[in-house]
């Protein structure tokens, strides 16, 4: 099965780790980790697998490490789970 990609507006050092909707076609997430050393994006695949039952390894970032705007890659999964799963949020 090929991997579902989502793209996802990550926001660090917020109040609480959430998944606040969908906005422009993206995904917005905020974690309450800093942007610092790739914490908030392991705080973002550990927040997004747990969302969809899947576990971390099955996650990565593709594009966008350093940016806010980023291209999440979910292994195993189709990108119609993926936003009804997280469109339930």
């Amino acid at each position: 099965m090929p991997a579902a990609r989502l793209a996802v507006r990550l926001t660090p050092r917020a109040a609480a780790d959430q998944i606040g909707g969908w906005s422009d076609g993206e995904l917005r997430v905020r974690v309450t980790a800093p942007p610092v050393d790739g914490r908030a994006n392991a705080a973002l695949v550990r927040l997004l697998a747990e969302a969809l039952g899947i576990a971390p390894g099955r996650v990565r970032i593709v594009a966008g490490a350093t940016a806010r705007r980023k291209l999440v890659e979910f292994e195993g999964v189709s990108i119609e789970e993926v936003t009804a799963r997280l469109g339930a949020i």
